[in-house]
């Protein structure tokens, strides 16, 4: 039985309130609420390099040239569904496209459409796009071509957004996830923790994302870059991130909470009580700018917390 709609006042009171009552909750949420099968997806970079867009944490934007990253066009239909095929065959159901840029060109977006036919074609996928701030007829194009979800990250509370990006806003993010509901596809959006927020920016960004009918919530934790702004920020302490599982458990008692970017870094204790407090998803496999985790070194965790994993 899905529990009552936390409030905000009350999720700040079990963020007060006593840790070790805090874990407990997201525990037990997690274990009776939360799904059991565990949901890996993996990502391709489609599109590398030169985004126009001046995020503070990412090593793409054009703003922080000091930065290194891949630049590349889009990326060549063998290259993706070789991608593909490598992740389907290490048991991974979902599959994402993401490109670097504000948003597509035509051409661009073209291109992507035929690559989702492509992997429509000849995977069992199920397939997702990241390509930044979209309106409904191109969401429709990539429904259409075999897109069935979205990805664009909120990134962080709406008050705190736009001390680290001022070339777009939070609300162009909120009007891509609902233009693409509109386009009959699900949405998938999260956010990254450690970027100098505190614990009750946190809280907020899981408000505003429960706003929205979200099937999936990607918690990123910041790897800092060089030549980045946020390049010398200090490291999120494994506690807060613990902290921060746990409390968007308490507020998205039933969606997936799928582990991204930055968890390499964390200790065996930490990824095992990341599981127990909430995390049932995780994106495999290297990121975009940062390494990721080996499926088999997930998958020893994973059955660890008692999930279930899809063959």
């Amino acid at each position: 039985m899905t529990p009552p709609r936390l409030t905000f006042p009350q999720a700040l009171a079990w963020a007060a309130g006593p840790e070790e009552r805090l874990f407990a909750e997201a525990e037990r949420l997690t274990a009776t609420c939360a799904p059991r099968l565990f949901d890996r997806c993996a990502i391709v970079n489609g599109k590398g390099g030169r985004c126009p867009e001046n995020c503070k944490w990412c090593a793409q934007s054009a703003h922080h040239p000091a930065a290194v990253c891949d630049v590349h066009p889009l990326i060549d239909p063998e290259a993706c569904l070789r991608a593909a095929r490598a992740a389907e065959a290490a048991g991974v159901r979902r599959f994402s496209i993401v490109n670097s840029g504000r948003r597509p060109t035509g051409p661009e977006l073209e291109g992507i459409c035929a690559l989702l036919r492509l992997l429509r074609r000849e995977t069992g996928l199920g397939l997702c796009v990241s390509l930044g701030l979209l309106d409904e007829p191109a969401l429709r194009r990539l429904r259409a071509a075999g897109a069935t979800r979205c990805h664009c990250n909120l990134e962080a509370a709406p008050a705190f957004f736009p001390t680290l990006c001022t070339t777009h806003t939070q609300a162009d993010k909120v009007a891509t996830l609902r233009a693409a509901l509109r386009a009959g596809m699900d949405i998938c959006s999260g956010g990254i923790i450690g970027m100098g927020e505190t614990e009750r920016d946190r809280i907020a960004l899981a408000f505003a994302l429960r706003n929205l009918p979200v099937a999936s919530i990607p918690i990123n934790i910041l790897a800092p870059i060089p030549g980045t702004p946020l390049a010398a920020i200090p490291l999120l302490p494994e506690r807060d991130i613990l902290r921060a599982i746990a409390l968007f458990r308490l507020i998205h008692p039933t969606a997936h909470l799928r582990f991204a970017g930055g968890r390499k870094r964390l200790s065996p204790a930490a990824l095992d009580a990341a599981l127990r407090l909430g995390i049932d998803a995780a994106i495999e496999g290297d990121l975009l700018t940062t390494a990721g985790n080996a499926v088999a070194q997930d998958r020893a965790h994973i059955l660890r917390a008692g999930y279930a994993i899809p063959c």
